[in-house]
């Protein structure tokens, strides 16, 4: 059974980072797809950035264009989020999302992504 599991979450003041992780654990797929959505009180859930484990692809958001990176990280199967530059509207609960497969080209679907992570939490302040 697949688990996907975000680790990283914290607070930080505006202008500074932070380094979000995403640990899925059980595959069988050769090759996936995982995303980063968040989302924030009142608001629908915004998808941030994907990573294609296949070819390495790389997709960002417009609002986190320049100032989130995505990545393979370190430890087998994680992946990473660095948010740099980060502003008090980044506050939101970040979660991490996967399917098998390759990314879709060129935007996030949320509905492509099959298994979620419980999310953490990001605060920015002023």
């Amino acid at each position: 059974q697949v688990q996907v599991l975000e680790s990283g979450g914290g607070s930080v003041q505006a202008g500074g980072s932070l380094r979000l992780s995403c640990e899925v654990s059980g595959w069988t797929a050769s090759a996936y797809c995982v995303g980063w959505f968040r989302q924030s009180p009142g608001n629908e859930r915004e998808g941030v950035a994907t990573f294609d484990s296949g070819d390495g692809a790389t997709y960002y958001a417009d609002s986190v264009k320049g100032r989130f990176a995505v990545g393979p990280d370190n430890a087998p199967d994680t992946t990473y989020l660095h948010m740099s530059s980060l502003k008090p509207e980044d506050t939101a609960k970040y979660y991490c999302a996967a399917h098998a497969g390759p990314c879709s080209s060129g935007q996030i679907e949320e509905t492509d992504f099959t298994w979620w992570g419980q999310g953490t939490q990001v605060t920015v302040s002023p």
